[in-house]
């Protein structure tokens, strides 16, 4: 019994440090592409460029409109999520957490795989609409799916573990007559 509420504790604290995480990640660097650019003070914006240039990443130089779709959702739906889901995770044991998980879960994996799938099978050549920019081998191409990874394998963990963890199973109440 002790280690099965370890292993869960255990992982609603990891659950609880990748919703902190993603908050100043989605706040200071994610949701450049679709503010103002005034709102973020330049050293932001250079450390955004200085990431996109470095590991060539085509979403996050020029960004596409599909990929900013994405942005738009990540700033009105999962944000204010994220401070929630923080609190649930850290505080263990809050069961009404199930359901905006599983929705946050299948909503954040559909999106990565458009993103995982540009990266991997997307033609960067200057003809393409990425202009030349992007990973030009399969080394560039694998570190790119390795830094987004986590946002599709994280969500996937918390999915499962919403779906199968007896903990967070409901039992329908049913009233009595």
């Amino acid at each position: 019994m002790m280690g099965t509420l370890g292993a869960r504790r255990g992982l609603e604290w990891l659950l609880g440090l990748y919703f902190l995480s993603h908050i100043p990640i989605t706040l200071l660097l994610d949701l450049q592409a679709v503010l103002p650019r005034e709102l973020y003070p330049v050293e932001l914006r250079n450390l955004l460029k200085w990431y996109a240039k470095e590991f060539k990443d085509p979403l996050l130089q020029d960004p596409p409109m599909w990929f900013k779709s994405f942005l738009f959702c990540e700033l009105v739906f999962q944000l204010p999520f994220f401070p929630t889901a923080t609190y649930a995770f850290f505080k263990g044991g809050c069961k009404w957490i199930r359901t905006p998980a599983i929705i946050y879960s299948v909503h954040t994996m559909t999106t990565l795989i458009p993103i995982l799938s540009t990266f991997l099978f997307e033609d960067f050549s200057k003809a393409s609409g990425f202009k030349g920019q992007g990973p030009k081998t399969f080394h560039e191409r694998l570190t790119l799916v390795s830094i987004y990874a986590p946002y599709f394998l994280i969500p996937l963990m918390l999915l499962l573990f919403m779906l199968r963890s007896p903990y967070y199973k409901y039992e329908e109440k049913r009233k009595k007559k």
